[in-house]
């Protein structure tokens, strides 16, 4: 298992592969993405209980759920990184007949991909379902899903989070990324939500809150805080507080990056605040 300066290292070049894949094409959404950055790499290299290679069925091992799937630069590079496929097919981000599309698909087979995320607030729906056949099945593995904020305004999320507590689904933990923007501005601004963190628990949820969702220490600890709650009757919540756009100045804590590309310049100013590391693809 990699220790944390590996972890590190293995994020700031997956925050170089964010900027790379979303300015070849001149598409995507990097802002969302380079905040996750430290959340993805510690949950496919520490956090989560995984098999080698790829099972669509995910029997025997933790999965994982990305539900605000317009984030899936990060998500693409987390799982080339982390042996699902080759690294150099990142090359292929968002080209027509792709695997790579700009929202994860599955019928083109990507292993580590299990559902299809473009239409946001889905994802819990899927997760849940997938933690209760887990519990029919025998199959003690756990269940993450990640969120983002904004998403949270689309309704069928509390008819999900309503139901996984009425139905005791205590193998899930579900994290919300509170970053406080959306693609129209900031979560206050386009639809203020008052406390998520109330809101959970009033729907029956055990709720965490990690404060620096950019460091990854503090991600191994919480997400390992979460773990020890699972199994106790109630669905756990992990409320993580990110920065969109972390680890380059010009895109942080602004909603303007959250589908915008950088042209070459703003490429080469970020490439040099993220120092390659590992090789780029």
């Amino acid at each position: 298992m990699p220790n944390t300066q590996q972890l590190k290292d293995l994020t700031i070049q997956v925050r170089r592969d964010i900027l790379r894949m979303v300015h070849k094409v001149n598409s995507g959404h990097p802002g969302g993405s380079l905040g996750c950055a430290e959340f993805f790499v510690a949950m496919y290299q520490n956090i989560m209980n995984r098999k080698e290679g790829f099972e669509m069925d995910g029997i025997g091992e933790d999965l994982f759920f990305l539900s605000n799937g317009h984030i899936s630069p990060v998500f693409y590079s987390v799982l080339a990184r982390s042996g699902y496929f080759p690294v150099e097919e990142l090359n292929t981000f968002r080209l027509i007949n792709s695997r790579l599309q700009g929202h994860p698909t599955t019928h083109e087979g990507l292993p580590g991909v299990r559902i299809a995320s473009g239409s946001l607030g889905q994802g819990m729906s899927v997760a849940l379902g997938a933690a209760q056949a887990k519990k029919l099945n025998g199959d003690h593995h756990l269940v993450y899903s990640l969120h983002g904020d904004g998403e949270l305004q689309e309704g069928q999320n509390w008819e999900a989070i309503m139901y996984a507590s009425a139905k005791k689904v205590d193998n899930i933990i579900s994290t919300i990324d509170l970053n406080g923007q959306q693609i129209d501005g900031s979560t206050e601004h386009v639809l203020p939500m008052g406390s998520i963190k109330t809101k959970f628990e009033a729907f029956g949820w055990i709720v965490l809150e990690i404060e620096e969702g950019n460091n990854i220490e503090a991600i191994l600890k919480g997400m390992a805080e979460a773990k020890v709650k699972t199994g106790q009757g109630k669905p756990v919540c992990v409320l993580l507080k990110t920065v969109m756009g972390h680890g380059v100045d010009f895109m942080m804590y602004t909603h303007a990056w959250h589908g915008k590309a950088p042209n070459d310049e703003q490429l080469a100013i970020g490439l040099a605040q993220n120092p390659e590391t590992l090789g780029d693809y």
